[in-house]
């Protein structure tokens, strides 16, 4: 899991990065919670799904957005992280040159980007998102929403709370051709304590059953 230095608009941008050992692997990247409230590339619930996208067997990344911990520039609201997402997912590519699918993972603020992105880049194959802030910020830009994906929340998070999250969930559901994997996990708050281990299974689960297993037979 080497440390790595990219180039983005508003300077370096570090990152982690795990090259899978698997032949033409697809790509993942993780998306941190909000600079504003400590979000970084360590936190445990990015780091756990970093490590699930690993253990999947994915080249995986991981990265500090804009001025959080060696990145430089200064937090801007989303446009400028959504600008760094876009860099990093070109720079997967080109270490990566045969054309393969992408995933984006991400938590809270995170998974806001990784969505926004999505809808910008038809490569994109599949999301998994932890705690959409679908209180916080306004996410019909998902109509129509390009791909299915999986949306975890925990029970008794107060800062996602679960009645937002489940009406994002019902009108991307609603939506032709797109299937949410919704995952409410009990005894849960936005912290994810001693749920961590949850959020692999379910993302190794949801993996195993829509993409690993059709992979392995093409």
């Amino acid at each position: 899991m080497p440390e790595i230095v990219l180039m983005g608009h508003a300077g370096r941008i570090e990152a982690r990065y795990h090259h899978s050992r698997t032949s033409n692997a697809p790509l993942a990247m993780v998306l941190h919670p909000n600079p504003l409230q400590g979000g970084t590339m360590n936190n445990r619930v990015t780091v756990a799904l970093y490590n699930a996208f690993v253990e999947n067997g994915f080249s995986t990344i991981r990265f500090n957005f804009r001025g959080v911990g060696k990145s430089e520039g200064i937090h801007d609201k989303g446009e400028g992280e959504l600008n760094d997402t876009a860099t990093v997912l070109d720079w997967i590519q080109s270490v990566n040159q045969r054309e393969r699918p992408v995933w984006i993972a991400g938590f809270s603020f995170g998974s806001l980007i990784g969505m926004q992105l999505l809808m910008r880049r038809p490569e994109i194959a599949g999301f998994v998102s932890v705690c959409p802030p679908a209180n916080l910020y306004d996410f019909s830009f998902l109509a129509p929403c390009p791909v299915s994906g999986m949306i975890i929340n925990g029970a008794e998070d107060i800062i996602c709370p679960t009645e937002n999250v489940n009406k994002l969930v019902d009108k991307l559901n609603s939506q032709k051709g797109i299937k949410i994997d919704y995952r409410i996990i009990p005894n849960c708050n936005h912290s994810f304590k001693n749920h961590l281990d949850t959020i692999k299974d379910c993302v190794t689960e949801y993996l195993g059953a829509k993409y690993i297993k059709t992979a392995a037979n093409m």
